[in-house]
């Protein structure tokens, strides 16, 4: 089966880089839909209200994956196409990149408005006073930040876990996106989606930092640079997690990232991380051919990982 888990994980993998997210009736979606529909039901500005929905949500979509790893255990064709498509299902790097070349188009074609408008589907922070170099700055901030939490984590957790992993892991990510913010609606009931996030993201976020630091001569960037920002920057960080890849990716870019943003009339002052000038709108593409490269070595590492599982 090991051999099976691994080849699904290259497939998948192919599948996302070639195809990117499925066009329609997206299982993630799908799966935003019912735990909205959940959270209805549920919901109560409680801990113990949002530990259940949590429970509930992310555990049925990883006793599903359960279920799928035991129905193929003896069928290495079969679970080697499961595999696949539960990887193809969960990690977005394509997309991922569409959308920050994208937006890095608009800004380089001078159509603020357009850039800004794309961006939201990046970022959460205000975009409508951002200028070009902040429309940079955010762009290269999601990209690190979601390279790990949708190509790396996902893959860490295919190899270890198989298909439980897979869909475990993505539902678990997407209750944070939901429910894990600190605004006055959440910040109990979202509590639990919120801390088994950053648990879940504790092993890949490092491990995208490491990478990004190994591939940093991709980009003509330095992993001493890149070490060096994440051992001294990421700290500060409100994420235990995204601060390690975003310093990481900030030293091997040769920028700083971080600053001010602003979400829905709140500024955060976030700790800069890096040494370099802030980013410019040319830095986009090498931000995205990082995170390819950061992919791709994840991907080895899922490989290895999970060949020599039993």
């Amino acid at each position: 089966m090991s051999r099976a888990r691994a080849a699904g994980l290259v497939l998948g993998y192919a599948a996302d880089r070639l195809l990117g997210d499925p066009a329609r009736w997206h299982p993630v979606a799908g799966f935003g839909q019912a735990a909205g529909a959940l959270e209805r039901r549920l919901y109560a500005d409680d801990r113990r209200r949002g530990v259940l929905f949590t429970t509930v949500a992310a555990g049925g979509a990883a006793l599903a994956g359960v279920v799928t790893e035991r129905a193929t255990r003896d069928r290495p064709l079969a679970h080697t196409l499961v595999t696949a498509v539960g990887t193809w299902a969960v990690v977005g790097g394509r997309s991922l990149g569409r959308e920050a070349d994208a937006v890095g188009r608009h800004v380089l074609d001078g159509d603020l408005p357009a850039a800004r408008r794309r961006v939201r589907s990046l970022v959460g922070r205000d975009p409508s006073t951002l200028d070009a170099d902040q429309l940079a700055r955010a762009v290269v901030e999601s990209v690190a930040e979601n390279t790990s939490d949708a190509v790396v984590a996902p893959l860490w957790w295919g190899a270890v876990a198989g298909v439980p992993g897979l869909v475990g892991y993505r539902a678990v990510n997407t209750l944070d996106a939901m429910v894990g913010h600190r605004s006055a609606r959440y910040l109990r009931f979202g509590w639990a989606s919120a801390r088994l996030d950053d648990l879940a993201n504790l092993v890949p976020a490092r491990l995208a930092a490491a990478l990004a630091t190994v591939c940093a001569p991709v980009v003509g960037g330095s992993p001493q640079a890149a070490v060096h920002a994440w051992r001294r920057d990421a700290p500060g960080h409100p994420s235990p997690n995204a601060g390690a890849v975003e310093a990481a990716f900030a030293g091997a870019l040769g920028v700083t990232l971080g600053g001010v943003n602003h979400y829905e009339g709140v500024t955060d002052d976030r700790v800069r991380m890096g040494d370099g000038p802030p980013p410019s709108p040319t830095d986009i593409p090498r931000a995205v051919s990082l995170a390819a490269a950061v992919g791709a070595a994840a991907l080895a590492v899922a490989t290895v990982v999970a060949a020599r599982r039993p």
